[in-house]
């Protein structure tokens, strides 16, 4: 049986590379994008299996609304993936109120809008799956990437209680952890305005990030198939090779430091005499 989808940011990106992989195996995908004659390519190849929606994920009025219309068109939705983002850079002292609330709004209430207004269907249904594209930023980061990693943070945190909530009804959550991949998500990017006494971190920081390998993502596709197939899918799950090289470090870095200062950490349990 043909899978339905509910797919966010689905122009361009990894969100493409799902819709078009769901696609070209026969599923059907409700496709969104805040604009969508950008999904035009898409209706052209697959006709009726997509159903294109212009949505802005901020707006929690619309998100309720596209939803439903997926739900009554499709009948039923097998895969809601939460992949509508964006990157503020900007080292945290050069953050806007504008800036980092604008990341929050799109990466992490952009995730939880649609959550909550897919969740009653999933519910009734006794089936469904949840996923939510994250990043390996949200275990290890850099310089200048404080509010992704913020929002990014703040996705796992919100889906690690989910997936305890619903296991009951049937639904599965997975969290994808991309590592960079060659996409055109950049042209999405923001910047905060620059201090001149971060210039040495930025150019260092920037150095690093020019020499860090961008995979094509055309593998990116077929794996979220697998994952969606899978019986027991994991929680959890990197999209790539570099998170399976620098997060394993940070967590033994982090048990290490707990284990060292465990005398201080029973201290502060400590009763007063």
């Amino acid at each position: 049986m043909s899978k339905i989808w509910f797919i966010t940011g689905s122009s361009r990106g990894l969100g493409r590379q799902f819709a078009k992989a769901a696609l070209s195996r026969g599923d059907k995908v409700a496709a969104t994008a805040r604009n969508a004659d950008s999904l035009a390519d898409l209706v052209a190849a697959h006709g009726d299996a997509v159903l294109p929606l212009t949505l802005d994920v901020t707006d929690k009025t619309a998100v309720t609304a596209a939803v439903q219309q997926a739900h009554e068109h499709f009948g039923r939705l097998d895969a809601v993936v939460n992949n509508a983002g964006y990157s503020v850079f900007g080292m945290v002292e050069e953050l806007s109120e504008r800036d980092i609330r604008a990341q929050f709004e799109t990466n992490l209430f952009g995730s939880l809008w649609v959550t909550q207004a897919a969740l009653p269907y999933l519910r009734a249904q006794g089936s469904g799956h949840l996923v939510m594209v994250s990043s390996m930023l949200a275990h290890t980061t850099f310089p200048t990437m404080g509010a992704y990693t913020a929002s990014k943070t703040a996705v796992e945190g919100f889906a690690d209680a989910l997936a305890q909530e619903v296991a009951g009804f049937g639904i599965k959550v997975t969290v994808v952890e991309p590592g960079p991949f060659s996409t055109d998500l950049g042209k999405s990017a923001v910047s905060a305005e620059p201090l001149a006494a971060y210039d040495g971190v930025r150019e260092a920081v920037m150095a690093g990030f020019t020499a860090m390998p961008l995979p094509a993502p055309h593998g990116v596709g077929p794996a979220l198939l697998k994952l969606v197939d899978a019986d027991n899918p994991p929680l959890r799950v990197f999209f790539g090779t570099l998170p399976h090289q620098l997060v394993p470090q940070v967590y033994a870095e982090r048990l290490k430091t707990w284990e060292e200062w465990a005398e201080l950490s029973a201290a502060a349990e400590a009763h007063q005499s």
